[in-house]
């Protein structure tokens, strides 16, 4: 490859009432708020040098703008821009001051429609690693992967893995070999990206690391003292897949958070992907209660890159769902 994707790096989500989701993401959760104004919130996470990490925009119905990919310089910008330009993607490019605290960014519909966008500059503020007198909630401290379903996890594989340079470090195989679902990184751990088969193109997830597993229980504790309750959705457990201590909640609009600690790391060029059968109970969930039915059927609706006011349409996966017996 000629380019240089470095990692996860930010999400744009559209939120019906900014305050009532500040209260969430800051107050409960433990974001810290770069900044704010009457349609838009800029969060980032303690140990996270740029600007924000997740920009809530204010907006009629929630949906996803974009998932974002840092990369090395603008270079890479465009070098990707060729890259697809010569598959026939569709590409639209932010120019610098288009976008508060982010420089000239390149946004695309993959190939399995999901709305990408790569950036090289974002603005850096203060590091708040230390700010010991800040940590609450979660203590959330950087974004760590995306987790999206799409119709076909195969064609995802082949496009990431070939096209874009991402390494494969865990898959679950289904009748035939088939890839059912695949963890992908350019990072060193376990994933920046995975994808899952289901009606798609929708983002399932946006995970956000954690320092230790107490603060993900101590994160429990806090949401089901400020009435959160409702919003755990799955967990606290481990998976199987990654090893990773999850929990999965839902957002005022529905978005789904994972916080998330507790992976590997996979830097090492001889590494070789894990296969888990998809038969295996504990690919999911290592142990832990039941998955709901919401945790594999809903998920957030993206935007269209070229028409943002439009959103993407969904379709059936190319293979037969399944929902996984867990150990309890």
């Amino acid at each position: 490859m000629d380019f240089n994707i470095i990692r996860t790096g930010r999400a744009v989500l559209n939120v019906k009432d900014l305050e009532r989701s500040k209260a969430f993401y800051v107050d409960a959760l433990g974001f810290i708020e770069t900044e704010a104004d009457d349609r838009h919130v800029y969060l980032r996470g303690l140990e996270e040098h740029n600007h924000h990490s997740l920009l809530l925009k204010k907006a009629e119905e929630p949906s996803v703008e974009v998932i974002g990919y840092k990369v090395y310089d603008d270079t890479d910008l465009e070098r990707l821009d060729r890259l697809f330009s010569q598959k026939g993607l569709e590409i639209r490019w932010m120019e610098r001051g288009t976008q508060h605290a982010v420089g000239r960014t390149l946004r695309v519909q993959d190939v399995s429609g999901l709305p990408l966008e790569f950036y090289a500059e974002m603005e850096t503020v203060e590091r708040m690693l230390q700010r010991y007198d800040l940590y609450k909630g979660a203590r959330v401290q950087r974004i760590d992967h995306f987790n999206c379903m799409v119709r076909d996890v195969e064609k995802a594989y082949e496009f990431y893995t070939k096209e874009l340079g991402f390494a494969c470090s865990e898959y679950t195989a289904a009748e035939d070999e088939k890839i059912w679902a695949a963890w992908l990184h350019r990072k060193p751990s376990v994933h920046d990206v995975a994808f899952m088969n289901g009606n798609g193109p929708r983002l399932h997830h946006i995970g956000y690391w954690l320092s230790d597993q107490m603060s993900l229980i101590h994160a429990c504790d806090v949401l089901a003292a400020m009435g959160y309750t409702e919003n755990i959705e799955r967990g606290p457990g481990r998976h199987g897949l990654s090893n990773a201590f999850f929990l999965y909640l839902r957002d005022p609009d529905g978005h789904r958070i994972e916080l998330y600690n507790g992976d590997y790391l996979t830097s090492d060029p001889d590494f070789k992907p894990v296969r888990w059968d998809i038969n295996d109970p504990r690919r999911q969930t290592f142990w832990g209660h039941a998955a709901p039915d919401s945790w594999f059927n809903e998920a957030s609706a993206v935007q269209n890159v070229l028409a943002p006011e439009k959103l993407m349409e969904t379709g059936e996966p190319t293979l037969k769902q399944r929902k996984p017996t867990f150990v309890i």
